[in-house]
């Protein structure tokens, strides 16, 4: 199942992963300045401002890639609990009385902390937490993961009251996306089908719920269910990130030509980049992203198949779920093949918390891939 490989082979994969995480944080920078330019000046800012904001979270994220790439990916085994536990500590700020200071409403809802010389999302470094702390413990337990009150029941007594923390920022394709982490590493490590699906029939009436008492999340499941209906308003914007996505055919418009960002796709920069990727860089442009991605998870989970040990298996796992799932469910969201989230691009969305954090991923999973050619 695990083992040591070819150190040769190991170092050629862990570079190819590198030069694929590089490619796509250099372009998303450009696709950042491409969908973010006409915003920025609206706002009385440079139009570069929000592509210079994200070439400094590229910045710190280098710095912490390298780290973590080169650091021994076992230190986040013996860091597990410190970290999930100062995670759910970070997540508890918004909801302490009087520190609306530090942690302002936008948008509508409490997700970030602002300490002057920077701001953050918690929920973003939630993620990672997540799945280092759930790869240690399937990893401790063996094979009672396959149990139920002594395998799934203590993953679910942590991961259930963060996942919550996040839901009430409101957050809650974020606070769902913790929840398949974990899923996934538990499933990874032999937890019980059934068990899974107990899980989910219990938690479809909460999902139902928390979709139906939110005006905002009910809409975006009509207007799923309903394509093409009320084009002013409820289907406003998934039907205009359809229209960026077809109009820019084969080669597309061209960079920072895009029609979409002008005021009619909110966000082009940020939950609907890839429309305007597809807008501005066409069908080949689509295709480059795709590559790259589908190349990053494929060296994920082959890391994860021959990793040195249980634990790197699972946390590699862990990783490149984290990078697939949002990036396929971004894409699906901008073709309206599944309902409205505000999940990010990783590496390319506007963001620089997402950013760090999937660039903090990558790296680990390169150690992850360097501790093969090694043994243990």
């Amino acid at each position: 199942m695990t083992g040591a490989m070819a150190p040769e082979r190991a170092v050629w994969e862990t570079r190819l992963l590198a030069v694929v995480t590089a490619t796509l944080v250099v372009f998303g920078i450009a696709a950042v300045y491409g969908a973010s330019s006409v915003v920025a000046v609206q706002r009385g800012e440079p139009g570069s401002a929000f592509a210079m904001r994200q070439a400094a979270g590229v910045l710190l994220g280098g710095i912490l890639f390298l780290m973590a790439a080169r650091v021994d990916y076992h230190v986040w085994e013996r860091w597990a609990w410190p970290l999930i536990g100062g995670s759910a500590l970070l997540l508890l700020v918004p909801f302490v009385p009087g520190a609306r200071a530090i942690a302002p409403e936008l948008n509508g809802a409490r997700r970030w902390i602002d300490l002057g010389v920077i701001t953050f999302q918690p929920s973003e470094a939630a993620k990672l937490a997540v799945v280092a702390w759930t790869a240690m413990l399937a990893a401790k337990k063996g094979d009672m993961v396959r149990e139920f009150k002594r395998g799934v029941l203590p993953f679910i007594m942590i991961v259930v009251p963060v996942s919550a923390l996040i839901l009430f920022e409101p957050n809650l394709s974020t606070a769902i996306l913790v929840g398949l982490l974990a899923g996934v590493i538990l499933f990874t490590a032999g937890a019980r089908i059934g068990h899974f699906l107990l899980l989910g029939l219990a938690a479809v009436p909460m999902a139902w719920y928390e979709i139906v008492a939110v005006q905002y999340r009910l809409a975006r499941v009509v207007t799923f269910l309903s394509p093409g209906e009320d084009t002013q308003q409820l289907s406003w914007q998934i039907t205009q990130s359809v229209i960026g996505a077809g109009a820019g055919r084969v080669f597309g418009v061209g960079f920072g030509e895009g029609q979409q960002k002008l005021g009619y796709l909110p966000y082009a920069y940020s939950d609907f980049l890839f429309s305007t990727i597809a807008e501005e860089w066409g069908f080949v442009g689509v295709c480059l992203i795709v590559l790259l991605y589908a190349t990053f998870i494929g060296l994920g989970f082959r890391i994860a198949r021959t990793a040195a040990d249980r634990f790197g298996m699972l946390l590699a796992t862990g990783l490149t779920a984290l990078i697939g799932i949002s990036a396929v469910v971004h894409m699906a969201v901008s073709l309206a093949l599944v309902p409205t989230t505000g999940l990010p691009l990783p590496l390319l969305s506007y963001g620089r918390t997402n950013l760090v954090v999937s660039m903090v991923a990558a790296g680990v999973l390169i150690s992850v891939g360097r501790g093969r050619g090694r043994g243990r």
